[in-house]
C-alpha cells in the first residue's frame, strides 16, 4: 500500500528551538482515498481512484505451525484422505450437516403445523376393517344356512339339554372368527374411547401396539370367561348341559361381534359423536346379556323353583368379570399414557 509522511515541527516553550521532521507512516485506506474526492463524484471516478491507489500484491500464506490441536497432540488430519483411519472420521460432529457439506441440512423456511392424527385417515385401520369385512362377507355367504338355522333353534331346547343343531368344522371355524372379530372390534372401539377421554401419547413406538394390547386383553378376557363357565357348571350341572351353554356363548359371542362392526366403520368414517356411539355400545350389550340371561334360564334352571339362584350365577360369571374387564383397560391405558 501506499505510505504518505507527515512532517511535524515541535515546538517548546516561547520560541522555535529547531526543525524537526518526524516521519509517520501512514497506512492509505479506501476510505481516505474516497474522502479526497468531492461528493459530486460517480461510482465510476471513485473505482478509478481506488485502482490507482491500490495495486494487487503477492498473497503471501502463512508458514507458522497449525497450532489448532490439543498440547501433545500431532496437528489434525485431513478429512479427504483415503488412507485416513475410521476412527478419525468418526467423532460427536460427523454426521452432522455443518461437519459435512455433502449431507443435506434440512429444509429452508419455516415448519408448518402438522396435520392432526385421525382415525378416518389412518391407512392401517381402513385396510383391517376392509380385509374383516371381506372375510366376515366370505365366511357368511358359505355358513350363511347355518346361520338362519342357528338363530332359528336359539330360543328352544329338547328335553336332554343337547342343541338340535350338529355344527361342522367350518361352523366351528366361522364361529371362532367371528368371537375374534368381536375381540378386536372391542380393541378398536376401546382405542377410540382412549384417544378421547384419556390421552393421545403413549409409551410406546406406534399407536397400533395399544390395539394389539386391547386385542390380547380382550382375547384372555373371553378365554378366562369360557374356562369360568366351564369350571362352575361342571361342578353343578351335567356334561350335555354343560356343552350346550357353551355352544351358545360361541354363538352369542359372534353376535356381538356382527352388531358392533357398524358401529366402528361409522365411528371411523362419519364422525359419529361419542354420546352416540355409547349409547349405541350400551344397547349392543344390553341386548347380549339379555340373550345370555334368556339362554342361561332355558337351558340350567328352568325346571328350578328358586329364581335367585340364576341372578347370582348370571352376576358372578358375567357381571364381574365385565367389570373387572373393563377396570383393566382403562388402567393399562392410564399406564402407557405421558404425563405431561
Amino acid at each position: 500500500m501506499a505510505l504518505q509522511q507527515e512532517s511535524v515541527f515541535g515546538q517548546e516553550g516561547g520560541g522555535v528551538q529547531g526543525d524537526t521532521v518526524v516521519h509517520h507512516p501512514i497506512v492509505l485506506t479506501p476510505k481516505m482515498v474516497l474522502s479526497w474526492l468531492p461528493r459530486s463524484a460517480t461510482p465510476a471516478q471513485q473505482d478509478s481512484a481506488i485502482q490507482a491507489h491500490f495495486k494487487p500484491s503477492e498473497i503471501r500464506w502463512s508458514n507458522r505451525p497449525d497450532t489448532l490441536h490439543l498440547p501433545g497432540h500431532d496437528k489434525g488430519h485431513n478429512m479427504l484422505d483415503v488412507n485416513l483411519p475410521q476412527y478419525y472420521r468418526e467423532g460427536f460432529f460427523s454426521k452432522d450437516s455443518l461437519f459435512h457439506p455433502e449431507l443435506t441440512g434440512g429444509r429452508y423456511g419455516v415448519a408448518g403445523d402438522p396435520i392432526p392424527y385421525t382415525v378416518q385417515h389412518d391407512d392401517v385401520i381402513t385396510t383391517l376393517l376392509l380385509l374383516l369385512f371381506v372375510l366376515a362377507t366370505i365366511a357368511f355367504s358359505n355358513t350363511r344356512h347355518f346361520v338362519v338355522r342357528q338363530t332359528k333353534n336359539f330360543f328352544s331346547t329338547n328335553r336332554e339339554g343337547l342343541t338340535e343343531i350338529t355344527e361342522t368344522a367350518v361352523e366351528i371355524r366361522f364361529q371362532t372368527f367371528l368371537a375374534f372379530l368381536n375381540c378386536l372390534l372391542l380393541a378398536i372401539l376401546f382405542y377410540f374411547y382412549t384417544l378421547n377421554f384419556i390421552g393421545e401419547t403413549f409409551l410406546l413406538d406406534s399407536q397400533y401396539h395399544l390395539i394389539a394390547i386391547f386385542l390380547g386383553l380382550s382375547v384372555a378376557y373371553f378365554l378366562i370367561k369360557a374356562l369360568l363357565y366351564t369350571m362352575v357348571n361342571n361342578v353343578f350341572f351335567d356334561s350335555k348341559k354343560n356343552r350346550q351353554w357353551m355352544k351358545s356363548f360361541l354363538y352369542i359371542t359372534s353376535i356381538e361381534g356382527a352388531l358392533l362392526f357398524p358401529l366402528v366403520v361409522i365411528w371411523t368414517y362419519f364422525d359419529i359423536s361419542i354420546q352416540n356411539a355409547v349409547i349405541y355400545v350400551i344397547v349392543v350389550f344390553s341386548i347380549v346379556k339379555i340373550l345370555q340371561l334368556f339362554k342361561c334360564f332355558l337351558i340350567f334352571f328352568r325346571q328350578n323353583v328358586v329364581k335367585l339362584q340364576i341372578i347370582l350365577y348370571f352376576c358372578t360369571l358375567e357381571i364381574i368379570p365385565m367389570l373387572l374387564f373393563w377396570g383393566v383397560l382403562v388402567f393399562t391405558a392410564n399406564s402407557l399414557k405421558i404425563n405431561f
